[in-house]
């Protein structure tokens, strides 16, 4: 009889179980749902999608009607689901002439324009140094130096630091100040880590950028940039006694996108009033020239279903699931734009947050180049940010297995929309779609036109959509919040944030 007994409530407990699991929300999502949400965000007509065009604003509202259709609302204190995102955008460059001393310089090859009006100009050269003046840090590279009238010449990026995107941020400051001195121009060596091929396609096309200045704070003299890798560039321009620069320049214009923001409260009394951030970026690099990779005529349009409709439809499964089955945490689902100009987007949001980071326990970033193993899922992160637990129990009801950090050359940790969050201190890991190294499987489709919905594999959609929500209902019904792992990079800004 015991025996017996014992069996009955194993077996009742079991389906006891297995029926509590089939009813919540992640066990019910349906293939063709994701498959409907990734093949309309990654479609022909969304035009990859590029953050300041009307596709990206298409993919916007349709994201924000998800949100209202899986009954998530619009953010407390919010009227709409959207935050609106200024952008600077700049025009292709055009050819143009510079002349060292009557010694041509080859455009397109040693130099570029960066900004400015249209200019033909000849003027004596002054070197600078890096162009700065800070009293704080020292810096006074103009002291002695009288620049009206000359063209200014200076190395790029910072004392301390030489990254692209530092350097493009501190030019913009440096533009300011040579014209207010007067100078007729600004010529900038780029001295970065990062290939100067790669630099010149990328920075020559169209480009976008948060408007940081205002329209009629705009410095109108030409910015260039000359590559300053190349020694004998740098020597022929520091010894020039004058340059001639004819440039049709590039003109500058605001653009408005959206971050897209939706809200569900949590269950719990006591821990509602916290919240789980589970974020996505839905832009992609367009179509032709904007997309910066080759393309052809019959294929020409960069639909981005890897890289990020995948991750979105994610997220949406999120708020379909979170709507239906509330959590004890709250819910923050967040879709930016702006990522692929530089995780723009996030940092727009992380520096004008719409409810109050230190509540935010956690976020769980959904992005990723591709995939080349649908058995496992990738988590850039996983042993730094305290879920990993949670989100091995996750993948496994699935039947996939998690690798951390599969890369760690790559530093993809601080090359997506979570590294935002981190930095202000939350921990946030990246959930990414199965790879073990950035190989040719990965770069086949990363950032290529062949990037589109017919090459996914939608039955792996649904298990990575599941283990996501799944491991993201684990970490917001958590008793304590996950924590930075001791000495993280990141855990002196956790402490800050939340009083510890």
């Amino acid at each position: 009889m015991k025996r017996s007994s014992l069996l009955v409530t194993i077996l009742f407990t079991g389906t006891a179980l297995l029926s509590h699991a089939q009813k919540e929300p992640e066990f019910t999502l349906k293939k063709e749902e994701l498959e409907s949400h990734l093949r309309f965000l990654a479609s022909d007509e969304l035009e990859g999608r590029r953050t300041g065009e009307q596709s990206n604003r298409v993919a916007a509202r349709y994201i924000a009607e998800q949100f209202r259709r899986y009954g998530a609302g619009v953010v407390p204190g919010q009227q709409t689901y959207f935050q609106p995102v200024v952008f600077d955008k700049t025009t292709n460059d055009q050819p143009g002439v510079l002349l060292a001393d009557g010694d041509t310089l080859a455009y397109g090859k040693e130099w570029f324009t960066i900004s400015g009006n249209a200019t033909r100009t000849e003027a004596p050269v002054v070197y600078a140094g890096y162009g700065l003046e800070n009293s704080e840090k020292g810096w006074d590279d103009y002291k002695g130096l009288d620049v009206k009238g000359k063209i200014v010449l200076v190395q790029s990026g910072l004392p301390e630091s030489q990254s692209p995107r530092e350097s493009l941020q501190a030019g913009a400051s440096k533009l300011r100040l040579a014209a207010g001195k007067g100078a007729v121009a600004l010529i900038e060596l780029y001295g970065a880590t990062t290939p100067w091929n790669f630099i010149n396609t990328y920075l020559t096309g169209e480009r976008l950028g948060l408007a940081e200045t205002p329209a009629e704070e705009y410095a109108t003299i030409p910015h260039l940039w000359v590559n300053g890798k190349e020694p004998a560039l740098t020597k022929k321009l520091r010894e020039a006694k004058s340059l001639k620069l004819v440039t049709e320049g590039r003109s500058i214009k605001k653009v408005t996108s959206y971050n897209v923001m939706a809200y569900i409260e949590g269950s719990d009394p006591k821990l509602k009033d916290q919240y789980l951030t589970l974020s996505a970026h839905y832009d992609h690099v367009g179509v032709g020239r904007q997309g910066g990779q080759p393309y052809t005529a019959e294929d020409s349009i960069f639909n981005g279903a890897r890289d990020n409709a995948f991750g979105v439809s994610a997220v949406l499964a999120a708020a379909r699931s979170f709507s239906e089955l509330k959590p004890k945490r709250s819910v923050f689902l967040l879709a930016f734009t702006g990522e692929e100009l530089g995780l723009l987007g996030s940092r727009y949001y992380a520096q004008n947050p719409v409810l109050p980071l230190n509540k935010c326990v956690f976020n769980l970033n959904c992005d990723g180049a591709g995939y080349d193993d649908t058995g496992i899922i990738s988590v850039i992160g996983l042993d730094r940010t305290g879920a990993k637990a949670e989100i091995e129990k996750a993948a496994k009801t699935f039947g996939l297995e998690v690798i951390g950090d599969p890369a760690p050359e790559q530093n993809l940790f601080d090359r997506s929309d979570n590294v935002n969050f981190a930095i202000k201190g939350i921990p946030a890991p990246t959930f990414t779609p199965g790879f073990k190294e950035f190989d040719a499987d990965i770069m086949k489709y990363y950032h290529q036109a062949i990037d589109n919905p017919e090459s996914i594999d939608f039955d792996y959609l649904l298990r990575y959509s599941k283990a996501y929500v799944r491991a993201a209902r684990l970490i917001a019904n958590r008793t304590t919040p996950p924590q930075w792992s001791a000495g993280d990079k990141y855990e002196e800004a956790a402490k800050s944030l939340y009083g510890k």
